[in-house]
């Protein structure tokens, strides 16, 4: 089976081997050295010095904990949208009370920031602005580090950003840009089965949290400041997810983080190229198309579901279609991760065969 969604995505043997291991008491030393040395890790590949947790969740679990950690009811956010996930991230806010601004763009583009600060300054009362990094349901990349440079620089408003399929697979400094919170999840460029997502938190986001009201347990940033004080979690791990954690960041690391984002570029021209080499589209404008998910029109008079479907029955290539408004009317290629040449290659010949 060629897995090639944009998460999960296939983890590598010595990984699931690592994830075989015999369970360990998450109270104990064996489970505390593991904690503070994956902690360690993932805080290189983030780019930071701030705090950073890990916990048992989906990379939404991240997302709803990076909102309801900084934000009380009534407050107003600029929320930056350029696809489902996008519309998730202001839903989310939405539902715990906030005033939510949807600077929505066009999908298949990316956000602009001059309409950011725009924006921005017809609304001098907005307290924090949400944004999607990479925007894995329209294939998209939004440049963090200009629209940092006008939340942060010009307004010094918290950002909060959604980093689940860019973290690891596309170059982010999250000190640097002054990101006051990323989330990320494991299933995506750190080769690793979905269970585990990672956040960041800024002296900025703290003092936010402070003044926060919206309502937290499981996802309250407070317990697991105080849990890894003492080298534990607040609550149960995923603790095999955690040794592959452990594998997968001695890999990542080894490589060096300018070859593993120069790998995904790679890779994502790689697929690009092929894909119009066929005579296909691409969905977004190709300046902003992601290095970690390639979204392609579905030819006219090809129904996408069948297209699809064909590709998994007959060729064992697994991609997703559209979302949303997108149903249909594109298919989406997943390459984060270690993702090879010849993988891609026989995802282009059965997109061939599939639709001679």
């Amino acid at each position: 089976m060629n897995l090639r969604t944009p998460g999960p995505i296939p983890v590598p043997d010595d990984i699931l081997e690592s994830m075989s291991w015999q369970m360990i008491n998450h109270r104990g030393p064996e489970y505390e050295d593991l904690l503070y040395r994956t902690t360690e890790g993932v805080k290189r590949v983030f780019e930071t010095e701030n705090d950073l947790y890990i916990m048992t969740s989906s990379g939404t679990g991240a997302m709803e904990a990076a909102i309801v950690n900084t934000l009380s009811p009534g407050d107003k956010v600029v929320n930056v949208c350029v696809g489902v996930f996008g519309e998730r991230f202001g839903e989310i806010a939405e539902l715990f009370g906030a005033e939510v601004i949807s600077l929505d763009f066009p999908y298949g583009s990316a956000a602009d920031p001059d309409t950011i600060r725009q924006t921005l300054n017809d609304n001098p009362d907005v307290k924090a602005v949400l944004v999607t990094h990479n925007e894995t349901s329209t294939g998209v990349t939004n440049d963090l580090q200009a629209i940092a440079s006008v939340v942060k620089g010009e307004f010094d408003l918290l950002l909060l950003v959604d980093g689940i399929s860019s973290v690891c697979s596309i170059p982010i400094s999250t000190d640097a840009w002054g990101c006051d919170v990323v989330a990320t999840a494991s299933q995506k460029g750190w080769m690793l089965p979905p269970g585990l997502a990672f956040i960041s938190f800024s002296e900025r986001a703290w003092e936010a949290h402070e003044q926060a009201k919206m309502p937290r347990y499981y996802f309250d940033m407070a317990m697991y400041k105080r849990y890894y004080k003492i080298g534990q979690p607040p609550y149960t791990p995923a603790i095999s997810v955690m040794f592959g954690l452990d594998v997968a960041l001695k890999r990542i690391l080894d490589e060096g983080m300018g070859s593993v984002y120069e790998r995904h570029a790679t890779i994502g021209k790689l697929t690009r190229d092929g894909v119009k080499d066929l005579g296909l589209t691409l969905f977004p404008d190709e300046s902003v198309a992601s290095d970690t998910v390639t979204a392609v029109n579905v030819p006219d008079g090809v129904d996408g579901g069948k297209f699809v479907g064909a590709l998994r029955d007959d060729h064992s290539v697994v991609l997703t279609g559209g979302q949303g408004s997108l149903a249909g009317k594109i298919f989406r290629i997943g390459h984060l991760g270690y993702t090879t040449e010849q993988e891609i290659y026989e995802v282009l010949s059965a997109i061939k065969q599939v639709l001679d």
